[in-house]
């Protein structure tokens, strides 16, 4: 069996693609290290104030790489997350040698073009990945993509302390959620590797996907708005699988957003200027940088932040922090994406804090 993705190739072109900030030689570079390393830690203790979540997998660690290191951690990653799908698609490669390494440079370059291209817009990152005994080290981190920090803080003269916190805050806050709710990494894990288990790597599918995108079109509406290609590709079953992973990662973006504007409040007065500038600057990405972003499903992301700020002010203003905590009760208690969008639906459905459904587990206090 032969990988189908040259994963060294998809290196080689996402670190070219990547380049290289001129301020990652600066001497700015130099306080990276130590100030992330006392940030997170403050942003821990702040997140665990705010939310009441505390990790059960230990204090955070945070790493500061560059976009190099970025990529490589990335790829590690998507390997390891992949391996199910790439081992079918594997199955099917030509048995002609020249066709079979034509196939994975190919694929590699794609996966490298997408990562590279990402590498330069990156800020931060927790990586909630399987952990296991040979990559535990490299896992469970904390990651910041230091020159991509300094360009903005020079671009827009950003109190350098503060955006750090403030970016270790919602980097932290997901770690919380996932290491402080002891369900919810396997839950979405195994959300994942139904997804991948289900796709069958058949052209016609992808010819039916592309027929679906035209009939979407001459609709008016953007096929890709939802979820990139992967959403595109979906059968209904996989889209009912993507509607609960985009629902639980809307709710926990928006989860994130709230509180790392909650758990800052008295400590970074730019706040507020910082999420204006991030979200003007995601708001003016235009031309190519556009369409990848809603190739690779990005654009679809950024729409989770919103989307799950209004869920959590509906469920909040109806019930306060406790009502929206019935949702770390169980996986089962989750929001769809369809719930995401009528809060109201969700509510309705697993009813107020203290409700029978709500001793299937012990309610962990998010607001």
């Amino acid at each position: 069996m032969t990988d189908p993705i040259g994963w060294d190739v998809a290196e080689k072109v996402a670190v070219r693609i990547a380049g290289r900030e001129p301020l990652a030689d600066s001497y700015h570079a130099h306080s990276l290290v130590p100030d992330f390393a006392e940030l997170t830690a403050e942003a821990e203790a702040l997140v665990a104030e705010a939310t009441g979540l505390v990790s059960l997998a230990g204090p955070a660690r945070a790493r500061v790489t560059d976009r190099p290191g970025w990529v490589r951690a990335n790829l590690a990653s998507f390997r390891r997350m992949l391996s199910p799908l790439t081992g079918r698609l594997g199955e099917r490669m030509p048995t002609n040698p020249v066709a079979a390494r034509a196939t994975r440079t190919l694929t590699g370059v794609e996966v490298g073009t997408l990562l590279g291209w990402m590498s330069t817009r990156v800020l931060g990152q927790y990586d909630l990945l399987v952990v296991d005994d040979e990559t535990a080290a490299e896992q469970d981190l904390v990651y910041y993509v230091g020159p991509n920090v300094l360009a903005l803080e020079k671009r827009f003269a950003f109190p350098p302390r503060e955006f750090r916190l403030w970016l270790a805050l919602h980097e932290v806050t997901h770690r919380a959620q996932f290491t402080g709710i002891p369900w919810l990494r396997g839950h979405f894990l195994s959300l994942v590797e139904a997804s991948l288990g289900s796709i069958e790597p058949d052209p016609s599918r992808f010819l039916a996907a592309l027929r679906r995108a035209a009939a979407e079109i001459k609709a008016g509406r953007n096929p890709l708005d939802e979820g990139g290609l992967v959403a595109l590709l979906a059968t209904p079953d996989q889209q009912e699988v993507l509607g609960r992973i985009g629902g639980m990662m809307s709710l926990l973006e928006g989860h994130g957003d709230v509180t790392m504007a909650r758990a800052g409040a008295e400590r970074i007065p730019s706040a507020e200027r910082f999420a204006r500038v991030l979200h003007q600057r995601r708001a003016q990405t235009s031309g190519v940088a556009k369409l990848v972003q809603k190739l690779v499903g990005l654009e679809a992301k950024l729409k989770q932040y919103e989307q799950g700020e209004r869920f959590i002010e509906a469920v909040e203003a109806e019930g306060g922090p406790e009502y929206l905590a019935r949702a770390w009760e169980g996986p089962e208690l989750l929001p769809t994406l369809a719930e995401i969008r009528e809060p109201a639906s969700w509510m309705h459905r697993v009813g107020p804090p203290g409700s029978p459904t709500a001793l299937a587990g012990g309610a962990i206090v998010a607001g």
